[in-house]
């Protein structure tokens, strides 16, 4: 029996992460073992805590520990504005805007006719329902800007048409982005969002 087998395990979990592959987990798995103390014993208990107590959040499928989310179950943020994200991840990144004080609504994925997701995959009819009960002013769109992500909002376009306002966020060249190095799209995309300065 190998004396590192559960050492290997653990490798071979973490490369299993996004952005880690076998020597990016290695590395990570030979600090946490040096910093035992510090790292790895407090990251383990962490893990099992998170592990038990961690749910979607039954109103907008955020992840939390408690079944409505505090973004839910915040008044603060009860302005009328739902903003639609693709998932979890791309919810975090608009909270670390601090720029959106409004509630979220996080589809789990995007339409894919080629993988079969349709709309009852995601959570699109819990989408429509809330903008029927919630007193929702307005939808923003903020799917990324790719074949599925684009389909996606054209679909939830068309189901709350005539329903709520709707809005997507505006695309084109990024703060601090040189046009020698945007893609033909993005340029594209930038012209035809083209402001009065």
């Amino acid at each position: 029996m190998s004396s590192t087998k559960d050492i290997d395990a653990l490798i071979e979990m973490m490369a299993k992460l996004p952005g880690l592959g076998p020597r990016s987990a290695r590395r990570a798995v030979l600090h946490l073992i040096r910093k035992r103390a510090l790292l790895l014993t407090p990251l383990a208990d962490v893990m099992q805590i998170v592990a038990a107590t961690a749910r979607e959040c039954l109103n907008c499928g955020n992840v939390g520990t408690t079944d409505v989310c505090d973004i839910c179950a915040s008044e603060k943020r009860a302005t009328g504005e739902l903003c639609v994200v693709e998932d979890v991840a791309d919810l975090w990144a608009m909270e670390r805007s601090a720029v959106f004080k409004g509630r979220y609504h996080v589809l789990g994925g995007t339409l894919s006719a080629l993988d079969a997701v349709g709309p009852d995959e995601l959570r699109i009819p819990r989408l429509i329902d809330r903008v029927e009960t919630e007193n929702i002013s307005e939808v923003i769109l903020a799917l990324n800007a790719t074949i599925d992500g684009q389909t996606t909002a054209h679909y939830i376009a068309d189901q709350l048409d005539g329903r709520v306002r709707l809005t997507s966020l505006a695309q084109g060249v990024p703060i601090g982005g040189e046009l020698d190095y945007l893609d033909d799209g993005t340029i594209t995309a930038a012209m035809r969002a083209r402001k009065a300065i």
